[in-house]
């Protein structure tokens, strides 16, 4: 009880503390760490004495002070901590609509540091993206009507991932693309393009990373994909034979010997990530 009393008042004091204007950067971001620190202890659905305690931090969170603040690291740093907040309140919106829009263009922003594989915002990105895997929380998007915000995702991950990026970064988001196609009422073409583009045969050699990529969510998603896949590849006239098997595979009946040469893709990628220690 009294520790428990001891984190209220500490989730307190730190977000009436974002709530005033702090003018060093540095001191900031020490602020914004703090608090990612206090809400990382934090289990989901805590007591209502915990609930009011974090209202503070996530109205300053949300303020236009930090939210748009002009420093990259620091809005990151704000999205991590909202990011916190989402895996708390998961599976609920902790705040309303337009805002919870506003929010996912602050992430799409923190996933485009996954580029960097390396410093400060890179760090917050796989701390956002394992958070956002892990707890589903990118399923808001579609309940908000965002299918545009999602294709971007999409898009957004098959450009960036590469065979230098650690494993996790490739599962986690693998884990998210599958959620949101098996989490879809219906697939667009917009939706099935990147992922299709992705697969290309082409592409396996220029974006091994990203073709393999694509390849786990179809594979993950078959039964969900195939006919759209199917109805994609008539309505955009496009060759099934300038894609990777598993599109092939998804489309028709393939031999048994083509399935098991992809299987055998899989573990080789499984492979090459443990050798490299990631």
């Amino acid at each position: 009880m009294d520790s428990e009393r001891e984190l209220q008042h500490k989730l307190i004091d730190a977000g009436v503390k974002l709530l005033v204007p702090i003018s060093s950067t540095d001191d900031l971001l020490a602020s914004l760490d703090k608090l990612e620190g206090l809400l990382s202890v934090l289990g989901q659905d805590p007591f209502s004495s915990i609930r009011d305690a974090l209202l503070p931090s996530m109205k300053a969170l949300i303020s236009d002070r930090l939210f748009r603040h002009p420093t990259t690291e620091v809005r990151i740093s704000v999205m991590s901590c909202i990011s916190e907040v989402l895996r708390i309140t998961a599976p609920h919106q902790p705040y309303e609509d337009e805002k919870m829009k506003e929010v996912f263009q602050l992430t799409l922003a923190a996933f485009e540091k996954l580029s960097l594989l390396s410093g400060r915002c890179y760090s917050k990105a796989l701390h956002i993206l394992e958070i956002a895997a892990m707890f589903r929380c990118c399923v808001i998007l579609l309940d908000l009507g965002c299918n545009a915000f999602v294709t971007e995702i999409f898009e957004l991950f098959l450009s960036t991932i590469k065979f230098n990026h650690p494993h996790a970064v490739f599962s986690n988001m693998a884990e998210i693309m599958t959620c949101l196609i098996d989490a879809s009422d219906e697939i667009s073409l917009d939706l099935l393009r990147p992922l299709l583009n992705s697969v290309k045969k082409e592409n396996q050699i220029t974006s091994p990373a990203s073709s393999w990529l694509g390849e786990k969510v179809l594979k993950n998603c078959s039964t969900k994909v195939k006919p759209y896949l199917m109805n994609a590849l008539k309505s955009m006239s496009l060759d099934i034979n300038d894609y990777a098997d598993i599109v092939a595979l998804l489309c028709r009946d393939m031999p048994a010997g083509a399935n098991v040469v992809r299987h055998f893709s899989f573990i080789q990628l499984d492979l090459f990530f443990l050798a490299k220690g990631r």
